[in-house]
């Protein structure tokens, strides 16, 4: 054997390579108390790309009644009523409203030139249930509506 032939043997030789087993919620607990804005951006595709599947279900129900007259898969009209109003909710509220911040987190820090979201706890907070500006505002807003009253003083004018 020829001292190149050692040598390519030699640099071609696997290297032990050690994989570290990862225990089961590190990475639950990582992705929770993240501040990277990339791993907060995927937390929100992967929330909007579940809530889009069970939409999707929905709308094949729907689709499923609407193949021929007669033929009934859900049992009562209000539940088909019932289910094409969630199917609605989830694909607005919680569908795109997550889709659009997954995309806000992945692209606005990169503008910015920051290392890290600077609103990451309040970020990954809402990743789960990002409708709730909705659901604060919508009560809110009712009440102060139904509140107005003329001044105190009206009646003396």
């Amino acid at each position: 054997m020829s001292a190149a032939t050692d040598a390519a043997r030699l640099r071609t030789a696997p290297t032990p390579t050690h994989t570290r087993r990862v225990s089961k919620g590190a990475t639950v607990v990582k992705w929770v108390t993240t501040t990277d804005h990339k791993v907060i951006g995927n937390l929100y595709f992967i929330t909007s790309f579940i809530w889009f599947l069970l939409a999707g279900i929905m709308a094949l129900v729907i689709r499923a009644e609407l193949f021929s007259p007669g033929l009934q898969v859900v049992d009562t009209p209000d539940q088909y009523n019932q289910m094409f109003t969630m199917h609605g909710t989830i694909m607005l509220l919680l569908f795109a409203t997550p889709l659009f911040a997954g995309f806000a987190n992945a692209l606005m820090p990169p503008t910015h030139h920051s290392p890290t979201t600077p609103t990451a706890p309040a970020s990954v907070a809402t990743c789960g249930s990002s409708a709730w500006p909705w659901v604060v505002s919508a009560p809110s807003s009712v009440r102060s509506t139904s509140s107005r009253r003329s001044s105190p003083c009206a009646h003396r004018a």
